[in-house]
């Protein structure tokens, strides 16, 4: 029996596809907000429970284009933090520029210290930098940034390419900062639920690999989990106590500790978990399904993954829901309409959202 989706909200984008990227969906229960970043600016929107607008836009002004960089919002939208190739910046809705965190540049070749973005922003040569990440604390009241090295000030040591930085949202100080042992291509932030001194860093390393580190602080020093293994981070749970993983190499997904171990057997390989697409060629290796570096938690007992990458020479891609306290076998989702080709995204409260394939809505379900 397939897993019957139910539809529960349309969200209409807030800018049109054309000027913005996807929009994404943010927060739990009884704090969602929307967000898109746009050629010039992050626009959000605070929803209700029900998804619905609760309010006007805030509109933040990106101080370089939306393909330098990537983003992070405050969970009451009074602050954004723009993660770009020179610098972490933190600005206000109004547009002031609250502070900013230097550091070395993400184009690989380049040893500079950029004191702004007019320096390199018409450079061939950094078009196409690697990059980092920031995230806010559950709370708002940390930002967690992965930089590359040095900082304007000090270095940890000879040897860092990636710094882990802890910073205080109000003023960007920093409290704490630990090398990431990385040479990323990309990263983003995955918070623990409850707790503004825990946070999750999934790094991309392109073909080499991806480190996953689990940070904790403790009022004075930055402890850094180094997770074995090249693994993604899709998810943590409610509790915040497990974290669903992927391999580098897409072909098996699982449940684990934040120090790293699988927990209680929970993982899937997707050759012999799930079947090959209905359409494929039987005999042939490449039809083979792997896993999407996407899915999450819905509660903490219940997983959403997909297959929309492998399957997508075959036909339509399919979403697989996983009950760990159950069968544990993966179950294909039923949807009642196309729900495009993107792979979805677990939201807390046992929901998901899916894009529409232009761009112009997400669609957020929940089981039948």
């Amino acid at each position: 029996m397939p897993a019957r989706a139910r539809l529960h909200a349309t969200v209409p984008a807030l800018l049109p596809s054309s000027r913005g990227d996807f929009p994404e969906l943010l927060g739990r229960p009884g704090g969602w907000s929307l967000a898109q970043r746009g050629d010039d600016a992050l626009v959000v929107r605070a929803l209700d429970d029900a998804f619905v607008a609760a309010g006007e836009s805030v509109r933040v002004p990106a101080p370089w284009p939306r393909r330098r960089g990537t983003w992070a919002v405050a969970p009451d939208a009074s602050l954004a933090v723009f993660a770009g190739v020179h610098a972490v910046r933190a600005v206000e809705p109004s547009g002031a520029l609250r502070w900013e965190v230097r550091h070395g540049c993400w184009y690989g070749a380049c040893r500079e210290m950029h004191a702004s973005y007019a320096v390199y922003g018409d450079s061939e040569d950094h078009r196409y930098p690697d990059g980092g990440s920031a995230g806010f604390s559950v709370d708002g009241a940390f930002v967690w940034a992965h930089v590359r090295g040095p900082l304007s000030v000090g270095e940890l040591g000879p040897d860092t390419v990636d710094e882990w930085l802890l910073l205080d949202a109000a003023d960007g100080s920093v409290l704490a900062r630990a090398d990431a042992e990385a040479a990323a291509a990309g990263s983003f932030h995955l918070p623990h639920p409850t707790d503004p001194r825990q946070m999750g860093l999934s790094i991309g390393e392109g073909q080499d690999g991806a480190p996953l580190r689990w940070g904790r602080w403790d009022g004075r020093a930055l402890a850094v989990e180094y997770v074995e293994g090249d693994l993604a981070l899709l998810g943590v749970s409610p509790s915040g106590e497990r974290l669903m993983t992927v391999t580098h190499y897409q072909d098996v997904l699982a449940v684990r500790d934040t120090g790293g171990r699988v927990l209680e057997e929970l993982e899937w390989d997707a050759e012999t978990a799930v079947p090959r697409h209905p359409e494929a060629e039987p005999e042939n290796d490449e039809a083979l399904p792997h896993w999407d570096w996407a899915g999450g938690f819905l509660d903490e007992t219940t997983l959403i993954g997909s297959t929309v990458e492998s399957d997508e020479e075959w036909g339509a891609g399919r979403h697989w829901i996983i009950d760990v306290a159950g069968a544990r076998t993966p179950v294909e989702v039923a949807y009642p309409v196309p729900v495009g080709t993107r792979p979805p995204t677990a939201l807390a409260g046992g929901r998901w959202v899916t894009a529409s394939e232009s761009g112009d809505a997400l669609y957020v379900w929940g089981l039948d």
